[in-house]
């Protein structure tokens, strides 16, 4: 197995089935969890930056010469867009000092809206899978994971009372 499949597949994560891109997704949040412990935000925004930059380079080499242009064992976009949806989690309570597992029901909403929007492709979501290659690879689920992080903001902003409404 190349490196770009190592790490491409999640260390062999993409070829689980049924929905590889849900076990991809899955994947992240003990992921999630970890880097927060061990460096708060920081952390865990620089391995999201690294993740999309390295599963840039391995949807390049793991779909060159490939007539398939997204491969479903390809799942490191589904963590790396994950991981980018929890920051509207991680940022919060490494800001305030909070417990990140009291922020469950985020972690809940967070899970669901980017399988939601990884699925659905609405809007921006649609335009960047539409582009093949390893551009659309990688940025409907970047594009996911800002919008479910967009979404996990408004719904706490709804379960906890937006100041000033």
């Amino acid at each position: 197995m190349t490196v770009a499949k190592l790490l491409g597949t999640c260390c062999g994560i993409g070829y689980f089935r049924p929905a590889p891109g849900t076990w991809g997704s899955l994947a992240a949040l003990p992921l999630t969890l970890a880097l927060h412990l061990l460096g708060g935000f920081p952390l865990l925004a620089i391995v999201t930056l690294c993740a999309i930059v390295i599963g840039y380079w391995a949807a390049i080499e793991m779909t060159r010469g490939q007539e398939d242009l997204d491969p479903s064992e390809f799942v490191l976009d589904e963590l790396a867009g994950q991981m980018l949806a929890l920051w509207a989690i991680s940022l919060p309570a490494w800001l305030h000092g909070l417990d990140i597992t009291a922020l469950w029901p985020g972690w809940v909403a967070g899970f669901l809206l980017f399988r939601l929007f990884d699925i659905w492709k609405p809007g921006p979501v649609g335009w960047a899978d539409r582009r093949k290659g390893p551009f659309g690879v990688m940025m409907d689920d970047v594009i996911a994971g800002a919008m479910a992080a967009i979404g996990i903001v408004v719904l706490a902003g709804l379960s906890h009372g937006v100041p000033g409404l």
